[in-house]
């Protein structure tokens, strides 16, 4: 596998206000690895670390990963939170995601004491900025209707080209001032797009207040917020209602943003002019669910990060993170449950 490009100018800034695990961890520390990995990339893992490295199957359930976690002191990947919670020996849990959701629910003002968490935050900014746009291209240029057509067999070139967009010129609001925003406001800024950011301390737009009186002004809206309480059914039925007629709106932040059923409404009426979601409330999204069949509408299935290089990616991150331990640097991408992300 090619080394991964170097994505560094994304990453969080190192948290210089993190505990100190060194003197908390023995020389010969066990790892705890949960990542699909081929032989090549266990062996740079191995030769990484100079202590036991343990290898379990993603998403595992087995009861031999969970005793192999709950004596290991480093963890790589997203293990159950009870097998976390249930690890007493654990000092650093890296995880293999951006998202802290399923955490959430752990006593972390006790956890928190002898356990720090990282997480890939920054890591998926190209990926999931190209996401959106390809996705807000396909629906401006009509490619998801004309890829449904290919597949019927059907040449309905009058009927589809007139209802074409353009994106140059486009009035687009981005929910967020992280990575990800950051690079897609660059990657539409060729368009000639007019970009504003929601963000409660440095964003163009600060309050819910600024948010719902410039709403109705916004050809495109994207989601790029953290899952938290604050930031959880922002978009309502009556937020939704703000949205100028033909907008486009896309989430590929957290699935609890947005009221579907409010979302499903608007598209199916035809008041909003599409939708590009790579998250939903429920994943895997169910058969049957109205997003399935609605019109205008791209799932991305949640692979908006997703890349050729994202494992080399992950493990470039947690090799660093490791020097940083070793060496008594800070460490990068430091989780801080008193905010959710």
């Amino acid at each position: 596998m090619g080394r991964a490009p170097d994505v560094s100018q994304h990453l969080a800034t190192p948290d210089s206000e993190r505990p100190d695990l060194l003197p908390r961890l023995p020389q010969d520390a066990a790892l705890y690895v949960e990542l699909p990995l081929d032989g090549a990339e266990k062996e740079q893992l191995r030769a990484g670390v100079p202590g036991p490295v343990w290898f379990a199957e993603a998403d595992s359930d087995s009861p031999d990963d969970a005793r192999a976690l709950a004596v290991s002191h480093i963890a790589l990947g997203n293990p159950r939170p009870e097998w976390v919670a249930a690890a007493p020996r654990l000092r650093w849990l890296q995880l293999a995601s951006v998202g802290i959701d399923s955490y959430l629910g752990l006593d972390w003002p006790v956890l928190e004491r002898r356990l720090t968490v990282t997480n890939l935050g920054g890591l998926f900014a190209d990926p999931v900025a190209e996401t959106c746009l390809a996705g807000i291209l396909a629906l401006y240029r009509g490619i998801d209707v004309l890829a449904g057509l290919r597949a019927d067999e059907t040449w309905a070139r009058h009927d589809v080209r007139p209802g074409l967009r353009l994106l140059g010129g486009a009035d687009v609001l981005i929910l967020g001032r992280g990575s990800i925003a950051r690079r897609l406001a660059e990657l539409l800024a060729p368009f000639g797009c007019a970009v504003s950011h929601f963000a409660r301390g440095d964003g163009d737009l600060r309050t819910r207040e600024k948010l719902d009186a410039r709403l109705p002004e916004f050809d495109i809206v994207v989601g790029l917020l953290p899952g938290t309480e604050e930031t959880a059914d922002l978009f309502d039925e009556r937020r939704i209602g703000l949205l100028r007629p033909g907008a486009v709106f896309v989430n590929a932040g957290r699935g609890t943003l947005a009221d579907e059923d409010a979302l499903v409404a608007a598209l199916a009426s035809g008041r909003l002019g599409g939708a590009v979601l790579d998250v939903t409330r429920e994943e895997p999204l169910p058969a049957g669910h109205p997003l399935w069949s609605c019109p205008n509408v791209i799932l991305t299935q949640h692979t908006a990060g997703g890349s050729r290089v994202e494992t080399q990616q992950v493990l470039d991150l947690f090799a660093d993170n490791w020097r940083r331990l070793t060496t008594g640097a800070p460490l990068l991408n430091t989780v801080r449950w008193g905010r959710g992300f």
